[in-house]
């Protein structure tokens, strides 16, 4: 799910439409709170004072529903996990797949996981 905003050159935007960075997604989701996630994670790498590791990608709740005659699964909920590799500071965005998506504060690491069972940070400090 990297976006097509964040790639350095025209053949990594075409790139960053392959079939394996995509997910079903709910396109006023896309367009509007997901779209807002991005660039507010994108102006935030730009001014880092060092390397910032962002994470994106689906969550599959009981109950997800599928497309397509293949079955592709649709996620239930997306996320975005940022670390600033300076600050130490981790964050993340963790928003249903639906139009009524709404933006609120970012929830901290340890919640993410907590919500998710994943730890993608395991072995890096965290303030």
């Amino acid at each position: 799910m990297a976006a097509a905003g964040n790639a350095p050159s025209p053949n990594a935007i075409a790139q960053s439409f392959a079939l394996s960075n995509m997910v079903p997604q709910d396109p006023v989701n896309n367009q509007k709170v997901w779209n807002k996630v991005e660039q507010d994670t994108r102006k935030y790498v730009m001014r880092a004072a060092g390397d910032v590791f962002v994470f994106s990608g689906p969550l599959f709740d009981a109950g997800h529903g599928t497309v397509g005659r293949n079955n592709v699964y649709v996620p239930t909920r997306l996320f975005k996990l940022v670390y600033d590799q300076t600050s130490k500071r981790a964050w993340a965005y963790v928003l249903p797949n639906n139009a009524e998506a709404r933006l609120g504060r970012p929830m901290p690491y340890r919640d993410f996981v907590q919500q998710t069972g994943w730890k993608l940070l395991e072995g890096l400090e965290v303030r």
